[in-house]
């Protein structure tokens, strides 16, 4: 499956918000948005205007899918599932990109990015209730033991991640044991409690794939 290989801060400026796809960095000056960099592109002052409502809707879709990085494909498939779930189908969307496993690992600080969770995982580093996982996207349920297989705790990745845990704690959905790096899916996160998606409008996206 093709991937965005290009420099992760470009698609931040593209958006005018942090999408936190380079970990620490992303809070440090050296982050262009602190810096108030232009868009990129040749004339970025010639694009500017009132965008339509149809340009509201995608540029609300791509900055969600970029913030998860999700393919177009795996994004379109991830709402049908939350358009057929009983409920509010932004907050069904949410609840499902939150429950992905290169997302839960990084939500437990074993990765400082979502990038690098999801390399973490496809190298095999991770236990789903004592079962090696290396896909991405597998979804994960309430209740569920998320672990870093027992020679891989030392590596430095994942001690650097475990780091911001000290910084940040943890989410109120997830228990962590920092110690034997090993974590508890406890429950589907509230909206409300995705504090990073709080400027964020998914029912445009909603809006958006209806038509």
């Amino acid at each position: 499956m093709a991937r965005y290989t290009g420099p992760v801060c470009r698609l931040c400026r593209a958006e005018g918000k942090k999408l936190f796809l380079k970990g620490d960095r992303c809070k440090s000056d050296k982050c262009p948005i602190n810096k108030k960099r232009a868009a990129p592109g040749k004339d970025p002052k010639g694009r500017v205007g009132k965008r339509s409502e149809y340009g509201l809707q995608l540029r609300e879709k791509q900055k969600i899918k970029r913030m998860y990085g999700m393919q177009e494909k795996q994004f379109h498939i991830a709402f049908e599932d939350a358009l057929r779930m009983n409920g509010v189908t932004g907050d069904n969307l949410v609840r499902i990109l939150e429950s992905r496993l290169d997302n839960v690992v990084f939500r437990m600080h074993f990765a400082v990015c979502r990038n690098q969770a999801r390399q973490i995982v496809t190298h095999r580093h991770v236990m789903v209730n004592g079962r090696i996982v290396d896909i991405p996207s597998y979804r994960v349920k309430p209740g569920d033991v998320i672990e870093v297989k027992e020679r891989s705790k030392k590596l430095a990745v994942i001690q650097e991640g475990l780091k911001e845990n000290t910084k940040s704690g943890t989410y109120p959905w997830i228990t962590l044991d920092e110690d034997a790096v090993k974590g508890t899916f406890v429950q589907y996160p509230r909206r409300e409690e995705v504090t990073d998606l709080a400027d964020v409008k998914e029912q445009l996206v909603v809006e958006l794939y209806s038509k």
